[in-house]
């Protein structure tokens, strides 16, 4: 049972590798990002690509190591800290965006459901 959480938390991060690998195309960066200037344009740009690379590392794990995540202490550390970062991330949307429109009422959601993909396991 634990294990289907995780496998589905690696399949949850593939959705968020390709929404950010997206975001140029989707925020239209190439002309929104024309206004910051190079540090922020190019912060914006690293940040992403950078957490980018952090869910290929978290969707790697959940789908080759998934055993270990759920039976060593290290696994279920980093499991934890996966579970966090997404109520964190929920949190911030909330603070950030608010509860206004769908698209983040939608978001908050997706980023709970990724705590308790990761969370569940750590408490069954």
């Amino acid at each position: 049972m634990q294990e289907t959480f995780i496998i589905l938390g690696g399949t949850y991060t593939v959705g968020l590798i390709i929404f950010h690998a997206l975001f140029w195309r989707l925020f239209r960066w190439p002309a929104a990002l024309k206004p910051l200037n190079y540090v922020d344009k190019a912060t914006m740009q690293v940040l992403n690509l950078s957490i980018t690379f952090i869910f290929v590392i978290f969707a790697f794990i959940s789908f080759f190591h998934t055993k270990e995540l759920v039976t060593t202490n290290l696994g279920q550390s980093l499991i934890a800290s996966i579970s966090t970062l997404w109520i964190f991330r929920a949190g911030q949307q909330i603070f950030f965006y608010k509860l206004r429109h769908k698209a983040s009422i939608a978001l908050t959601f997706y980023f709970l459901v990724g705590a308790a993909l990761y969370g569940i396991p750590c408490i069954i």
